[in-house]
């Protein structure tokens, strides 16, 4: 058997804005972005056929293009060192020590089964139930095949832009501890770009901070935080699949290509596998969910306050108040006023990664009585309970 042989067998087993302007700083550093991985699969099909020369010279327009590229110079070094001796072993150098050849084998096959088994994204990611007119663009990461994938509001529908090869925790994910190098999965949204003055060679051109942990995480436990995207050291294209200490790495040229779509608090959705759904299940779905919200509002509107309530969980808490706090004081609250009128604008819906039966909504919400005026953004946690009704279980200001 011969080396390259040995190589397609292990690999093809299944398991135009200046970047300153966003905060990152690509100064020393190479910002090209690996875009070829088709030509990649090319020349791995051309191994399997038998077109060796065929392989060299497709690999060699890879190495040339990308010279930090790891995997494409090791393949490269293997094909050209097969034309002279039948070598069994991947990888076989002194100077590399077998994780870093795991790792680069393991990005292989990420890789590669992405481009032989691309996603749907004729499709919507489940996740998207609505973003609200003010958000241009949304990112979703689909983290079991190291993808990140930009969206884009097309009158209210999610639009597939583009997806990059993405780096998560060494761990995986579902983060639970601060140390455990493990990504969360969840609803998140940007909270500022990272100055890349004060980073460390390790981020790269700098990166874009979430707000791990939110309610939700704190609600369960989760610990830990400086969860960001953000790039790679300036010796290197690219990480392996699972590198990280949970933040998402892309490679710098992938960096500076998302951040004109990162604007303001731009959500982050982390998914362990994104579900893709037709438009019209979709639309089913944002149909039943703002349902749900209108219902509450004119509940509310009502000033009947058992009704009102009837929308929260026994399990609530929010604006510094349980349960039984926020009945007490709606009950008291509510039957007092002449009128209660509720506006609700620029509403988000997204339902959470790996939680079924969980929505994170936000709105800017005008409430208006006979004794009060007031406007914020407010963020709602809604869980679908046993007896299939949705209840919130927290809500608050959103700065």
């Amino acid at each position: 058997m011969y080396r390259n042989l040995f190589i397609f067998s292990l690999i093809f087993i299944q398991p135009a804005v200046m970047a300153e302007e966003y905060g990152i700083d690509t100064t020393g550093y190479e910002t090209i972005q690996f875009k070829d991985e088709q030509i990649l699969v090319d020349a791995l099909e051309q191994i399997q056929s038998g077109d060796i020369d065929g392989a060299i010279e497709t690999l060699k327009g890879i190495v040339e293009a990308y010279p930090t590229y790891r995997l494409g110079q090791l393949i490269y070094a293997d094909i050209l060192l097969s034309k002279r001796a039948p070598i069994r072993e991947f990888g076989n150098y002194q100077s590399a020590p077998y994780d870093q050849i795991s790792s680069l084998l393991d990005e292989a096959r990420t890789r590669l089964h992405f481009q032989k088994s691309p996603p749907p994204v004729d499709k919507i990611p489940d996740s998207l139930a609505m973003m609200s007119e003010n958000q241009d663009y949304a990112i979703i990461v689909d983290m079991s095949v190291s993808r990140l994938f930009i969206y884009q509001n097309n009158n209210g529908v999610p639009e597939y832009i583009d997806d990059f090869y993405t780096t998560i925790g060494k761990n995986g994910t579902r983060k639970m501890l601060e140390g455990d190098q493990r990504t969360p999965v969840g609803v998140y949204f940007v909270t500022s770009p990272i100055d890349p003055q004060k980073l460390p060679d390790l981020y790269g051109i700098g990166g874009f901070a979430i707000d791990y942990p939110n309610v939700w995480d704190k609600r369960h436990g989760r610990t830990g935080y400086g969860i960001w995207l953000h790039g790679t050291p300036s010796h290197t294209l690219n990480r392996a699949p699972r590198a990280s200490d949970g933040c998402v790495v892309l490679s710098n040229g992938d960096l500076e290509a998302i951040a004109p779509y990162i604007k303001g608090d731009t959500p982050v959705l982390l998914a362990e596998k994104i579900e893709w759904v037709e438009k019209q299940q979709w639309l089913r779905k944002q149909e039943d969910y703002e349902f749900v919200i209108d219902q509450w509002k004119r509940d509310w509107e009502s000033r009947n306050a058992d009704k009102y309530l009837s929308h929260y969980s026994t399990t609530y808490s929010g604006l510094g108040m349980d349960y039984q706090a926020w009945v007490n004081y709606k009950k008291r609250v509510n039957p007092s006023k002449r009128y209660i009128k509720i506006g609700i604008s620029e509403k988000s819906i997204f339902s959470y990664p790996g939680e079924p039966g969980v929505i994170v909504v936000t709105f800017k919400q005008r409430y208006e009585s006979d004794n009060l005026v007031r406007e914020f953004r407010k963020r709602q946690y809604w869980r679908k309970e046993q007896d299939g009704q949705w209840r919130i279980i927290y809500e608050g200001s959103v700065s």
